[in-house]
């Protein structure tokens, strides 16, 4: 099985940017589906951004137009560059994916099934 490491959380102030890194332990097969998702204090999982083997993007409606998700196709490594932050991305965040063929639509709200073991990010008030 793939081994998914997230790095590059911290803590930022409202308004700030941050990008985080998630690094794969194996070279991307020809279909893929590669996406972050969340977990805030005291809330479930949510799927945040993903990005297919085609290229195309998707982003829950809450990170439209301030989250960019981003392939290195050199590297087995894929981020999420968050802008304008705000208190409420405060969470624990978890890169995903599905290495291989995949059912269904490649989104945020699609279940991945290998995940890595997340990486914190703080936005203060």
């Amino acid at each position: 099985q793939v081994q998914l490491v997230e790095s590059g959380g911290g803590s930022v102030q409202t308004g700030g940017s941050l990008r985080i890194s998630c690094s794969a332990s194996k070279a991307a097969p020809s279909e893929f589906c590669m996406g972050w998702s969340r977990q805030a204090p005291g809330k479930e999982r949510e799927g945040v951004a993903t990005i297919d083997s085609d290229g195309s993007t998707r982003y829950v409606e809450s990170v439209k137009g301030r989250f960019t998700i981003s392939r290195d196709n050199a590297k087995n490594i894929w981020y999420l560059e968050m802008n304008s932050l705000k208190p409420e991305d405060t969470a624990m965040y978890y890169c995903a994916a599905d290495w291989g063929p995949y059912g269904g639509t490649c989104s945020p709200h699609k279940l991945l099934h290998v995940w890595g073991q997340g990486t914190l990010v703080n936005v203060s008030s």
